[in-house]
């Protein structure tokens, strides 16, 4: 028996990366998982690797910023499943640039992805986790940058920073209708977003990809370690099954110590 057996789950991203590390996960203990994604066939494509594993799956194509996409996508998840349970927010990006010479669309960009599309992804999920006082737990993919800040990462460290206020908003609307709010959020993953910037980030401070991450990503860390897709897939699955609202509208930081709290 699986721990999330009967449950229905909705994330977001879940094409690659963290997102589809949850997925895997999720099916694993018994869920009816949701991969959304902006591309439809790398969703599609998640789906069946998990089918085909066993587990069941669906591809659902969603863009976090497009009310209307969040909705109907939402809507078409609770009519093949039949409910909503767990919703994860996680889909995310990454631009850096110094705030003086950051284009306003692509902080306009970077926000839209992360609070919108938090925003909208949780009224949508609301509207079924709500019915009947069904319940549910909606996960938000924050950061380390969730408490701190970096060069370079203005709208990223401000939206990421927002996440902590919806959440904890979340918990207190949400607990009469026994829905709960987390935010999980990671030190540096090793992900294709990752990947990206190091090679960025050399380029802009002019020191070795190397000393990117030794002296960038890892500096604060106690062991100069990358925190894996495994370590936040883990925490997410605990979050989705703790059966309480001893644990709501906190944020748990997984970043082998770089930031403790």
């Amino acid at each position: 028996m699986g721990s999330l057996d009967g449950k229905v789950a909705l994330i977001t991203g879940a094409a690659s990366g963290i997102g589809k590390a949850i997925a895997e996960l999720y099916a694993k203990q018994g869920a009816k998982v949701a991969i959304c994604d902006i591309n439809q066939q790398a969703a599609d494509a998640a789906a069946a690797e998990i089918n085909a594993a066993g587990g069941q799956a669906i591809g659902i194509a969603m863009d976090v910023t497009d009310e209307t996409a969040v909705d109907t996508g939402t809507d078409k998840v609770v009519s093949a499943f039949g409910a909503l349970d767990i919703l994860v927010s996680n889909a995310g990006v990454q631009i850096i640039n110094p705030i003086d010479q950051f284009a306003f669309a692509d902080w306009k960009k970077m926000l839209a992805i992360h609070l919108d599309g938090g925003f909208l992804t949780t009224r949508a999920a609301l509207r079924h986790m709500y019915r009947g006082d069904r319940g549910g737990i909606v996960i938000y993919m924050g950061s380390v940058h969730s408490h701190e800040a970096s060069k370079l990462k203005a709208p990223y460290v401000t939206a990421k920073h927002g996440l902590l206020g919806l959440a904890r908003t979340l918990a207190k609307e949400g607990a009469p209708h026994n829905v709960r709010s987390h935010v999980i959020c990671p030190g540096f993953v090793r992900t294709p977003l990752v990947e990206k910037q190091i090679p960025e980030q050399a380029k802009e401070l002019g020191i070795s990809e190397a000393d990117v991450i030794k002296n960038v990503m890892l500096k604060d860390t106690v062991d100069g370690v990358f925190t894996t897709v495994d370590d936040i897939a883990q925490t997410a699955l605990y979050l989705a099954t703790f059966s309480s609202a001893a644990l709501t509208g906190q944020s748990f930081v997984v970043s082998h110590g770089w930031f403790m709290q």
